[in-house]
């Protein structure tokens, strides 16, 4: 049986199907160009105002950005705009195509590589003063061609969420969490009743693909694919094996959108999700009691995914040097952490993490998912092969694992090599 140690392996954020990437070309500028300079790194400075363009995960989110552009704007004197997007994907594009596009802009993993590789944004990533303080995963998501284009504005990855009171209602103690995939499928078993299953999560890669990093698999190891690879086949043969056994399921098998919903009705006594469910448990299911726990080791060792965003710049900005010095202030422990208590990620520099989990104690397995965590393929069309597998993955149950896995693998040899 092959075994690869990979890094590379979706990520949240709006999708952007392959044809919208076919954008005008670069350069017919912003209204301002004439009173652009350049300096000596390549970087374009004016007086412009900046316009920053977000997906808004909610109220929340959007006062804290604002509150984090106004501090900055009136301590450097620099005029800033946001514009919440209401298709992230759709208006990033729309901005490209008409040579106005936001200064910066939330920008996610899949789709940077098909923005770089058109001309749309400006590689600044290895002019960030803190460009060493952000972890080297989060520093590979947004690197194309060995080009750093961007910061990585903060973070998830996924864990065990388990329900205390259905926990110790079937007997099972702090010394019963799952450290090995057999643990886990005992503890799954013992917490499966007839009102609710062991542990649920979403029929989707995002969330199976934690046990293809557990057992030493992935979707791609140095630019190379390796779907069909005989540890992620082990993978999709355990989970299937427990969707048969009824102690796995899938979240909309019992009732729920997703394993957020599941866990927070009952349906499930444990869920793999990220840590942006404590927003869903704190404002829709405030009575019921959870403790997170790291997901358990699988024949190869360690694994969960992670989920990011960078801050986009456009190669169009008139004013890239003070765009720099925003994503600098954005991404500071400060900003970061402030963030963090407004909605929910965690900072994506590593100078934050001791404060971060000194706010958060309960929820520090997130963060140590960090030191393991695969990322999705970052490729151009990795989201079309993504969505596909997706669909396979929804028949599990009755199929064939190393048939899915060969289908995904000719998918992707088709974008990475």
């Amino acid at each position: 049986m092959t075994r690869h140690t990979t890094r590379a392996v979706l990520g949240t954020g709006a999708v952007l199907l392959a044809s919208t990437l076919v954008l005008a070309g670069c350069g017919s500028g912003f209204a301002g160009d004439d009173a652009a300079s350049t300096d000596s790194e390549g970087l374009t400075s004016s007086d412009d105002a900046l316009t920053v363009l977000i997906g808004s995960s909610g109220d929340a989110e959007t006062e804290a950005v604002q509150a984090a552009l106004d501090a900055w704007s009136e301590e450097s004197g620099t005029e800033v705009s946001l514009q919440v997007a209401s298709d992230l994907g759709q208006e990033l594009s729309q901005g490209f195509a008409a040579g106005e596009p936001a200064d910066l802009f939330y920008l996610s993993t899949d789709q940077i590589a098909g923005f770089a590789s058109n001309g749309s944004l400006q590689a600044y990533g290895d002019q960030l003063s803190n460009k060493d303080d952000f972890y080297p995963s989060l520093v590979e998501n947004f690197t194309i061609d060995d080009t750093f284009y961007c910061a990585p504005k903060d973070f998830s990855t996924l864990a065990l969420v388990i329900n205390t009171q259905m926990w110790t209602d079937a007997g099972l103690t702090d010394a019963d969490l799952p450290k090995t995939w057999d643990d886990l499928a005992a503890v799954a078993k013992t917490l499966t009743t007839a009102d609710h299953v062991g542990l649920a999560f979403g029929a989707e890669y995002q969330r199976i693909g934690t046990f293809m990093a557990q057992a030493g698999g992935g979707l791609v190891s140095d630019g190379t694919a390796i779907a069909d690879d005989d540890a992620n086949v082990e993978a999709l043969a355990y989970v299937k094996s427990h969707l048969e056994d009824g102690t796995f399921a899938f979240a909309k098998d019992v009732g729920a959108g997703w394993g957020g919903e599941a866990f927070g009705k009952g349906s499930a006594a444990m869920v793999i999700e990220g840590n942006w469910i404590t927003g869903a448990m704190s404002n829709d299911y405030s009575s019921v009691g959870y403790t997170v726990a790291e997901l358990p080791e699988g024949p190869g060792g360690k694994g969960t995914l992670q989920f990011t965003n960078c801050w986009g710049m456009a190669a169009d900005s008139p004013n890239q040097q003070a765009a720099l010095e925003l994503v600098e202030y954005l991404t500071s422990a400060d900003s970061q952490l402030a963030f963090s208590t407004a909605f929910g990620p965690m900072p994506s520099i590593q100078s934050a993490a001791d404060a971060w989990t000194t706010d958060n104690p309960d929820l520090a397995p997130f963060l140590a998912g960090a030191e393991y965590a695969q990322f999705p393929p970052n490729q151009d069309g990795a989201t079309d092969v993504i969505a596909d597998f997706n669909a396979q993955i929804e028949t599990l149950k009755s199929g064939d694992p190393a048939a899915i896995l060969g289908s995904v693998q000719t998918n992707l040899e088709a974008i990475v090599e």
